[in-house]
């Protein structure tokens, strides 16, 4: 008998179904993958278990049949209180983003209490003693610590872990994750992977396991189900789905992502597959020779960064944290260097050092022979325009007030370029083009956008200054592996149409191995390995490089 069975499901927003007729099961001790890109349907399939479904989303039909002690319940037809006892108790959820889905201002440890208080009579010492013992089952380092930590104080893999003890406090039969290691580390996201699959066999958890990344989940899962518009198109074995795969759909999942023991010269998108519209003419970009990258654009000589940890009354740092140690590098005309290491490793303070985002305490950055740290706001402006920065989540980078065509237009208009506004309204019109978007999209606000449109949007943004040179940091990370495939051909096409730089920063070593030319490793704020990317893969020298080849060949 299935631990979780639904048959026959459907959605619909405002009557219109997002999910039809939808049917899966997850036996006692069984980790089943729901795979599908953003907007297939798959997150909703599980919030409809625990009735967490948006007040616009109704279940039109179907049943969500559950083991409870007293036989197979449909929980579509529990009254409120009764599912109140089953969410949290029998049932745990982890979300996909454990910073929103935490409340920030309740120390992390009486958040975990708080689901014992509800289902549980242990009293208030016995709580605390229960969530010590979760956070050393979750292998959180200094539980005492992290009790009394705020959600922003510890690390995303940390968060993430706290939110699994919430899950599995209780001792629930049934475990739904939602996408629980999306744009974490590729270390972080196999210590979250063990972690699962430690506790699915040491408690008989039933987990439904929901990713848009069949690679990744294919070794952790037992049977997997792949989504597309709102329909289960493929099921059977991970093995079976992974090694051979019927539907096109589930094919282009698989190719679509960069493959880490090869090279290839441009990745193929799910419509390939599909044949939803012809494949693009165009020929694929031409790997640069390495003796053509002999002009420096920057150079960078002992760079040092320091974060304050404690101050005194006065205001002056007590306690400081060294966040970058002496770096020094050089970044060629023309290529693309890759920055690669885990979180803290300090990647995002490097790039926002460069463009003076963050203030270093010692060193130089010469940018064409020109030292820059020295420069005031006013001198360093006119090397704003020619360095542009591409961050990691678009929506949080877009004013939702603003219409997507001003806000393209709006840098062109602080820094005077082209003689009018019609003029820049052209030129959004191309770069809209040529991001492979449309002229139409010109008045729509950015939530009328999937999140791969909104990183394209804001590349738009970043080309209508005309750049030398852009820094991505982790551009791609969140993103479905089909739009990723699509944004890394784009950035790879911009590359040769407008003689680009980039400074590439991410965690994914697959897609290092194809977009990148150089890379350089980073850990603990000291750059440990550097050098051509073939070689680097090939033969990886420092045992911090060796140790994220493992991850990332365990990963995919």
């Amino acid at each position: 008998m299935s631990l979780l069975q639904i048959r026959d499901l459907d959605l619909s927003f405002n009557n219109q179904k997002v999910v039809e007729n939808v049917n899966l099961s997850v036996k006692i001790g069984e980790v089943h993958g729901l795979i599908g890109e953003s907007g297939s349907g798959k997150s909703l399939t599980a919030l409809s278990v625990i009735d967490l479904l948006p007040k616009n989303c109704h279940i039109d039909k179907g049943e969500i049949l559950f083991k409870r002690a007293a036989g197979q319940e449909d929980l579509l037809k529990l009254s409120r209180a009764e599912l109140l006892k089953v969410r949290g108790a029998e049932i745990g959820f982890i979300f996909q983003d454990p910073m929103t889905a935490m409340n920030p201002v309740i120390l992390c440890g009486r958040q975990v209490m708080e689901v014992l208080k509800i289902h549980t009579d242990l009293n208030a010492k016995a709580r605390k003693e229960e969530v010590l013992a979760l956070f050393k089952k979750v292998k959180l380092p200094d539980p005492d610590k992290i009790f009394n930590a705020y959600p922003h104080e510890i690390s995303g893999g940390q968060q993430q872990r706290v939110m699994i003890a919430q899950a599995v406090a209780c001792k629930p039969k049934l475990l739904l994750a939602d996408e629980p290691t999306t744009a974490l580390d590729v270390g972080v996201q196999m210590g979250i992977l063990e972690l699962l699959n430690d506790l699915r066999k040491s408690e008989a958890l039933g987990v439904l396991f929901i990713s848009h990344d069949l690679g990744l989940i294919a070794e952790f899962a037992d049977t997997i189900s792949i989504m597309y518009q709102g329909k289960i198109i493929e099921s059977g074995s991970a093995k079976q789905i992974h090694e051979n795969p019927q539907h096109p759909y589930t094919k282009g999942l698989l190719a679509c992502r960069p493959p880490i023991d090869k090279r290839l010269e441009r990745l193929p998108t799910i419509s390939n597959f599909l044949q939803e519209k012809p494949s693009s003419n165009r020929p694929d970009s031409i790997t640069e020779d390495v003796e053509k990258r002999n002009e420096v654009l920057m150079h960078i000589d002992l760079l040092s960064v320091y974060y304050p940890l404690k101050m005194n009354f006065l205001g002056k740092a007590k306690e400081e944290l060294h966040a970058l140690k002496n770096i020094g590098f050089e970044i060629f005309k023309g290529e693309s260097l890759g920055l690669v290491g885990e979180s803290g490793s300090g990647k995002s303070t490097l790039g926002r050092t460069l463009l003076k985002l963050i203030e270093a305490r010692e060193g130089t950055i010469h940018y064409k022979g020109q030292e820059i740290r020295s420069l005031g706001e006013r001198q360093f402006r006119q090397f704003r325009k020619n360095i542009q920065f591409i961050f990691q989540d678009p929506y949080s980078s877009l004013n939702p007030k603003i219409q997507i065509g001003p806000s393209i237009m709006e840098p062109a208009l602080v820094f005077g370029m082209y003689k009018s506004n019609e003029q820049r309204k052209q030129k959004v019109f191309e770069l809209l083009e040529q991001v492979g978007l449309s002229k139409s999209d010109y008045h729509k606000y950015p939530h009328e956008f999937s999140g791969g449109q909104r990183q394209r949007i804001v590349i738009a943004r970043a080309l209508i200054l005309e750049p030398e040179f852009i820094i991505c940091d982790e551009a791609v990370s969140a993103l479905d592996v089909s739009v990723q495939a699509q944004i890394l051909n784009l950035l790879k096409d911009l590359k040769n149409d407008f003689g680009l730089t980039y400074l590439f920063i991410t965690h994914d070593l697959s897609v290092v191995r194809f977009f990148c030319d150089r890379v350089m490793v980073m850990n603990s704020g000291e750059i440990v390995e550097i050098g051509e990317a073939d070689d680097i893969f090939s033969n990886p020298e420092h045992d911090y490089t060796l140790k994220l080849m493992e991850y990332a060949r365990k990963l995919g």
